[in-house]
C-alpha cells in the first residue's frame, strides 16, 4: 500500500466500519492515503483499521456520531492531529437502523421522529462534515469531498420517503459546496449507488424485494461495496481533477431504462 495515486493524502470515511464505507477505507488506503474511519461502532471500525494496517496501510478509528456537531468537530481534529491535515472526506454514514427505516413509509403515515432522525444523519451529518472539513482542506490548498447519495434520491418510490428526500437534499448540498468553494480548490461530488449487497440491505429489504431490484438492474448482479469504493477513489484522486458538482450514478443501469424493462425482460419460465 505505497506509491499509490493518493500517497501523502489524508482521508476521513464516515460510516466506515462496514459495507460501502469499509470497502472505501480499504481502497483509499490501498492507494496510499492515511484513513481515519469514523463510525458509531468503534469496535468494528478498529477491526477494519487492524486489517488495513496488516496489509501495510495507515488507518485509525474514531467513534463519531455524524448528527452531533461536537463529534464531527472532534473527528476532523483527530485526523489533522494524527496525520497532519485533511484532503479527502467521504460523507458515507447513513441512518440504516431497521427500527427507523421500517417506519419510513408514505407521507400520511410518516411519524415526524422518523423524518427527523433520517435527515439528522443523512443530510445534517454531511453538512456538518463539510462545515468542519473544508477549513482544514483549505489549509492544504484544497481537497475532495465525496457524498454517498442513492438512486432513491433521484426517483419516487412507494416507501422510504424520508430516506429519498434526504438523499435528494444531499445532491443539492453537493452542488452548493462545489459552487461556493470550487475557486478555492475544493471539489465536491456525489455517488448514487443502485442496490448494493451490504448488511444494511439484507437487514432492511426482504429477499423477494431484492429479487425485484435485481431484475431491474442491467448488470448480471447487484452492486458490491467495492464497486462504490472504486468510484470514490476516482473522485478523490487527480484523475477527476476537472469533475465537480456532479452526481455519478454507480447503479448497474438501474435508472437508465424504461420502467417496463423488468417486465419485458422477465425469464420465459418465470
Amino acid at each position: 500500500m505505497v506509491n499509490g495515486k493518493l500517497e501523502g493524502r489524508v482521508a476521513i470515511v464516515t460510516g466506515g466500519a462496514s459495507g460501502i464505507g469499509r470497502a472505501t477505507a480499504f481502497a483509499l488506503a490501498a492507494e496510499g492515503a492515511s484513513v481515519l474511519i469514523a463510525d458509531l461502532n468503534e469496535l468494528e471500525a478498529e477491526r477494519a483499521c487492524e486489517a488495513i494496517r496488516a496489509a501495510g496501510g495507515r488507518a485509525s478509528a474514531q467513534r463519531c456520531n455524524v448528527a452531533n456537531e461536537d463529534s464531527i468537530r472532534e473527528t476532523v481534529a483527530a485526523a489533522v492531529e494524527q496525520y497532519g491535515g485533511l484532503d479527502i472526506l467521504h460523507n458515507n454514514a447513513a441512518n440504516s437502523d431497521p427500527a427507523t427505516m421500517g417506519r419510513d413509509l408514505d407521507l400520511t403515515d410518516m411519524e415526524t421522529d422518523v423524518w427527523d432522525a433520517t435527515l439528522a444523519v443523512n443530510l445534517r451529518g454531511p453538512m456538518l462534515g463539510c462545515k468542519h472539513a473544508i477549513p482544514r482542506m483549505l489549509e492544504r490548498g484544497g481537497g475532495s469531498i465525496i457524498n454517498t447519495s442513492s438512486a432513491s434520491g433521484r426517483v419516487g418510490d412507494l416507501s422510504r420517503a424520508a430516506y429519498g428526500a434526504s438523499k435528494a437534499g444531499l445532491e443539492s448540498l453537493t452542488r452548493y459546496v462545489a459552487t461556493q468553494y470550487g475557486k478555492r480548490g475544493i471539489r465536491c461530488n456525489a455517488i448514487a449507488p443502485g442496490v448494493v449487497a451490504t448488511p444494511a440491505l439484507s437487514a432492511n429489504v426482504p429477499a423477494e424485494q431484492i429479487a425485484v431490484y435485481e431484475r431491474s438492474h442491467l448488470t448480471p448482479r447487484l452492486g458490491l461495496p467495492e464497486d462504490i469504493a472504486a468510484a470514490v477513489v476516482f473522485l478523490a484522486s487527480d484523475d477527476s481533477a476537472f469533475i465537480t458538482g456532479q452526481t455519478l450514478c454507480v447503479d448497474g443501469g438501474l435508472l437508465c431504462h424504461h420502467p417496463t424493462y423488468a417486465e419485458f425482460n422477465a425469464p420465459e419460465d418465470a
